[in-house]
């Protein structure tokens, strides 16, 4: 049944916020925004805002397909499920920044609200989630609001910038983004932003896309690698973690800890996108599964259930894919560069 309504939804919400007949030149003019197809770094951080936008509405639908309501990797246990781990993942987050009833807390670029959610369910407390998509915004309240337990009341959504926060200074007890701020285009005034809103001895933490001490940039195989996953993930660049820690430590926050959970993590981060053995939770990413979702994408887009373009967002959310498991094997890029950084007391 799961399997039906994520097929019917993966038609339906195809583009976004995005009108059917313009999907294919969305598409278009996304991909020229990449190293890829001729675009360039500078472009991507002037355009930042419409090439994420127009990513997010394209992808967002293969997102919840494939993912569910949690768009984000997890340091993974022998014999954890991924479920299991995204769970365990997110409450992590919610520990490190000591989260309970009654705190005020952020969520940087909230996606549809799956963390969120899951972490104002773990620690009782209110969390606010910033999203610059309407799309992503309108489908966090909606899935929001069928929740029970009280859980819709403390569970609020703001669509916005987060480079531009409309939000009070020193109103927030804790902020945390996923895998977020790298869209970003420029990490030390992001991180600022998110620094302004918290109060003295607030902490912020994140869970950071980076490319590790390993990445050479005069390696053309690493370099295809960072610009596949550039396109298919909605980056304008991506930072090395000293590149981000520095950026930390520039916004004005004192460093807690910083940490690489791909160190320590039992099962690789991006076995998901290549699993060794194929289970209910994994056959959409399997070799096999790919291969069909391929065909259905197509066939779906042939006969004009999907818009014209569809066929093209799976093909560079596959090329994403290609390259995250590149970069993963090669240990150029992690997805779960933690850092945890405390607004000093006045």
């Amino acid at each position: 049944m799961q399997h039906q309504r994520s097929h019917t939804h993966l038609v339906t919400a195809a583009g976004g916020a995005i009108d059917r007949d313009d999907v294919a030149k969305q598409t278009s003019d996304y991909e020229k925004y990449h190293t890829t197809h001729g675009g360039s770094e500078e472009s991507r951080k002037q355009m930042y805002a419409d090439m994420v936008n127009k990513y997010y509405n394209l992808a967002t639908s293969f997102y919840e397909y494939g993912w569910g309501e949690s768009f984000h990797f997890a340091h993974r246990w022998n014999g954890e499920t991924l479920n299991e781990s995204i769970r365990r993942h997110e409450h992590y987050l919610a520990l490190k920044l000591g989260l309970s009833k009654g705190m005020k807390c952020m969520d940087l670029g909230c996606g549809v609200g799956g963390p969120l959610r899951e972490i104002a369910s773990f620690s009782g407390a209110s969390v606010t989630g910033v999203n610059n998509n309407q799309y992503q915004v309108e489908r966090a309240r909606q899935l929001t609001a069928g929740k029970r337990n009280g859980l819709a009341d403390r569970c609020e959504f703001v669509k916005a910038d987060f480079m531009k926060l409309p939000l009070e200074d020193e109103s927030f007890d804790a902020a945390y983004a996923i895998e977020a701020t790298c869209h970003a285009p420029d990490a030390v005034a992001c991180y600022k932003q998110i620094y302004d809103k918290l109060k003295p001895g607030a902490l912020f933490a994140n869970y950071e896309w980076c490319l590790t001490s390993k990445y050479d940039p005069e390696n053309p195989v690493h370099a295809k690698s960072k610009a596949e996953i550039e396109i298919g993930n909605g980056l304008p660049v991506i930072r090395t973690t000293a590149e981000c820690l520095e950026a930390m430590k520039k916004a004005g926050f004192e460093i807690v800890e910083e940490e690489d959970l791909v160190d320590t993590a039992e099962v690789t981060w991006y076995e998901p996108l290549a699993p060794q053995m194929i289970s209910l939770s994994s056959f959409r990413t399997s070799t096999l599964g790919k291969l069909i979702t391929r065909n259905m994408v197509w066939a779906l887009e042939t006969l004009k259930i999907a818009p014209s373009g569809t066929v093209r967002v799976s093909n560079f959310l596959e090329t994403a894919a290609d390259g995250l498991v590149d970069g993963g094997k090669m240990g150029i890029f992690t997805p779960m560069y933690l850092m945890v950084g405390r607004k000093p007391l006045k």
